[in-house]
């Protein structure tokens, strides 16, 4: 059942980045908000995931506007300035054709921890370390070298299968490992979106309010049932796609909702819902509502007659 559901979704995700591709090259104005607004939620988000206690519109005040929030810690602000430096980085390697390193990892977290932690940013731990409210118990710090040599091997030199999945398990495996004495979260999440920039998908932001969900797929995955974590990272990786869908005006434009489908062609909307969420026809979510084109149905109508 669980495989079923996550080739479904790992299905809309293929088409719905055909779709915006189809679309490219999109305008700066468009490419530059969508920009803003996911290094904001990207930020946001990963922080508050950690504990840090800067709401959204407060990290928004800190990243865009350079001020610093009364009653709130010097290190909340540092975490947000170093999350929105490390996605510059991160961008920076997906953008550039060349292989990701342990060298490059060790940077991602030295800027994670920039100002706030000088004797372990971007060095491997020397201590064994606990994940809270986890069962797993992460390797001991002399084994650290040759893990983080097969981790970079294995999930960020030679990646094959779907890059949402690899792009999962890269998180997993990283934090399983668990590296580095702090920051091992916000830096497996960067990881994880590296992955994704690389193979031409839009980041995964794993939002605060799943906090609980992630945490338990997390967990499953320690017992070897690592699908409920590739399915709540796909789920991310669908959110971000259908910000394109709602700022590209040709897809809006394109696109009735299975309301509107319903009337026009020999489906239900039920039919037609079922059909959008197993990504047997390219559909994506506007708000809370499936959208489909015409031409779709029509094709998926010929095909089964």
């Amino acid at each position: 059942m669980i495989f079923d559901r996550l080739q479904n979704l790992l299905n809309r995700i293929d088409e719905g980045k055909r779709l915006i591709n189809q679309y490219r090259p999109l305008s700066p104005a468009i490419v530059s908000r969508l920009r803003e607004q996911l290094v904001l939620e990207w930020t946001y988000n990963s922080n508050a995931i950690e504990g840090n206690s800067l709401t959204l519109k407060e990290t928004q005040m800190v990243l865009q506007h350079g001020l610093t929030i009364g009653k709130k810690s010097m290190k909340d602000h540092l975490e947000a300035i170093n999350h929105r430096d490390a996605i510059v980085f991160v961008e920076e390697l997906a953008f550039h054709d060349t292989k990701i390193t342990e060298r490059n990892i060790k940077e991602i977290h030295s800027l994670v921890l920039k100002q706030i932690d000088s004797q372990y940013a971007g060095r491997y731990r020397d201590i064994q370390v606990r994940i809270s409210g986890s069962s797993h118990t992460p390797p001991e710090a002399i084994q650290l070298p040759q893990l983080m040599e097969q981790f970079a091997k294995k999930r960020l030199f030679y990646v094959e299968g779907h890059p949402v999945e690899q792009a999962a398990l890269a998180h997993f495996d990283f934090v399983s490992i668990h590296p580095f004495v702090d920051g091992n979260g916000r830096t497996a999440r960067l990881l994880m979106n590296l992955v994704l920039l690389k193979n031409g998908f839009p980041p995964a932001v794993i939002l605060k309010n799943d906090r609980k969900k992630y945490y338990d797929a997390l967990e499953k995955g320690h017992r070897g049932k690592t699908d409920d974590f590739i399915f709540v990272v796909g789920r991310a990786v669908e959110r971000t796609l259908n910000l394109y869908f709602e700022v590209i005006p040709q897809i809006k434009s394109h696109f009735i909702s299975l309301t509107e489908a319903s009337k026009i062609f020999p489906y239900s909307q039920d039919y037609l819902n079922i059909l959008a969420r197993r990504g047997a026809i390219p559909a994506f979510k506007l708000k809370r509502n499936w959208m489909v084109t015409c031409e779709a149905l029509q094709a998926y109508i010929k095909k089964h007659s």
